[in-house]
């Protein structure tokens, strides 16, 4: 179909889950404008609503159909609009969707989401849904048309699917067997990146650490870090999330030695207890967590540490969670995302005996999140005094207009909020601070902006303003995140979801 700008049909991406769905979204946005549609401005009702779903917690359905619920009275008075759903539970679900809300259009999967124009188009020529969900990836997402949320940092999918068979999971199952890009196809993709204005790229995979699996090279991810640094211009590289069965010394020894490579490691434990881990089918047991852990902060003290652990796995005892509290008490998390297991209908898990009453869940939960949050707070109070170097950000403090001050991830990611000076930073500039204050989740720094570096990631951001830049109006991709039992909002370079 051929679209021309004026009165041109207008889109909305509505995402749910982990950043790769976010990063999927961006590339449905990309597919879209190519297209010929543009982003529906703020507070309007767009003519084509796009629901990228996620599988992994347990109220996803209720939250799409409820979603879907709402939409309908708009579509009755819109004849022009189309509804289509894709990612996770669309490929779990297929035909159920079209059957429980008969009003959607188009229902795609996590492998073919390159087709959702064609299955626009069709759905609106022939009147009549369409549903296609492939079981196996048509084109690597990569390949697709982007339009990405951020000027200045930038996801890059190394690897997709994943081979393990966590009995809690059932991503797998979903986005299919691991699958690898080629080096040369990565490296290709960040030298554009940065030649656009992104100083920061995360390395997206489900299990990022097992990538070259697929063309047999088990070193390739160190060599991979090791080629980024590189990158001329390109200041941060992060990556998301490694699997502790696969973590190797020469990846701590290319994050220790690769100055872009930033000191930052989110690592996924779901439990300190051996025997719930060969439940859950993880492939490690704490000692070898723990000793991860010991060897990077042997090579990088300053490193900062994050997790997902799960409470209330089937047959845990207190035993087994007074073990997952131990490991938290060694481990010194700069922060945890903290999940109370959820049965998911199709994975192992939800028919293992022993399921744990939730009152039992929750009170173990509470006592966890409290756990990390005196951790958290204890390990931020250490960083009062020191001077960070702070990437700005854009709509990262949610109480930034009211404070009357900005904020930006440092080096570690920890996210700071800090007092503007005479000249105000654009979000991708690098200001300097001094933290003054400490809370569990945040650092403050009120003394004023010690030295400020506009970059060419602040040039393109400012160079979007007025042509839809990500978080203003006219935006394709919008948030929509569900809460999910964490103790603080995911950082930029956590997946969020507890499928690693």
């Amino acid at each position: 179909m051929t679209v021309t700008q004026e009165g041109a049909r207008t889109y909305e991406v509505r995402t749910y889950g982990c950043q790769m769905n976010v990063h999927d979204s961006e590339r449905l946005s990309g597919l879209l404008e190519e297209a010929g549609y543009v982003a529906a401005p703020a507070g309007e009702t767009a003519d084509v609503v796009v629901f990228n779903t996620c599988a992994v917690r347990e109220n996803a359905d209720n939250r799409l159909y409820g979603n879907l619920g709402h939409l309908r009275p708009a579509k009755v008075g819109n004849p022009r609009m189309q509804i289509a759903v894709g990612g996770c539970l669309a490929q779990k679900d297929q035909g159920e969707i079209v059957r429980r809300a008969p009003w959607v259009d188009v229902v795609f999967g996590t492998h073919n989401i390159g087709s959702l124009p064609v299955l626009l188009e069709r759905a609106r020529i022939e009147g009549e849904a369409q549903v296609e969900l492939k079981e196996s990836l048509e084109v690597f997402p990569s390949t697709l048309p982007t339009k990405r949320e951020s000027a200045y940092a930038a996801w890059v999918s190394v690897s997709v699917g994943c081979n393990n068979t966590c009995t809690f999971c059932i991503v797998p199952s979903l986005r299919g067997k691991e699958k690898d890009r080629r080096p040369g196809e990565v490296l290709a993709e960040v030298q554009a990146l940065v030649e656009q204005g992104v100083l920061e790229v995360t390395l997206l995979g489900q299990n990022v650490n097992t990538y070259g699996v697929e063309f047999g090279d088990r070193l390739a991810f160190g060599k991979l870090l090791r080629t980024c640094g590189g990158v001329e211009g390109l200041e941060r590289v992060r990556f998301t999330s490694p699997h502790p069965a696969a973590f190797t010394d020469d990846v701590i020894a290319a994050m220790a030695e690769t100055p872009n490579v930033m000191h930052q490691l989110h690592m996924p434990l779901q439990s300190g207890s051996d025997r719930v881990l060969r439940a859950m089918r993880r492939s490690y047991r704490a000692e070898r967590y723990l000793g991860i852990i010991e060897r990077v902060r042997a090579a990088m003290p300053d490193a900062a540490i994050s997790t997902d652990i799960i409470v209330g796995f089937p047959g845990e005892t207190e035993e087994d969670f007074q073990g997952t509290l131990d490991v938290v008490r060694q481990s010194r998390f700069a922060n945890a995302f903290t999940f109370q297991y959820s049965i998911r209908p199709g994975t192992p898990a939800a028919t293992m005996p022993d399921q744990v009453p939730k009152e039992v869940v929750q009170e173990r939960y509470e006592r966890l999140v409290a756990l990390q949050e005196e951790i958290s707070w204890a390990e931020n109070k250490q960083q009062v005094g020191r001077r960070l170097e702070v990437l700005v950000a854009e709509g990262e403090g949610r109480k930034d207009e009211t404070t009357r001050r900005l904020s930006g991830r440092a080096p570690d990611n920890r996210l700071v909020h800090f007092a503007v000076g005479a000249e105000t930073p654009r979000p991708g500039d690098m200001v300097t601070v001094e933290v003054t204050y400490a809370a569990p989740h945040h650092l403050v720094a009120d003394g004023g902006v010690l030295g400020l570096r506009r970059t060419r990631a602040g040039d393109a951001w400012e160079a979007r303003q007025g042509g839809g830049a990500a978080g203003s109006p006219g935006s394709g991709v919008l948030l929509g995140m569900p809460t999910i039992g964490r103790p603080a909002p995911l950082p930029a370079a956590t997946g969020g979801c507890s499928a690693h």
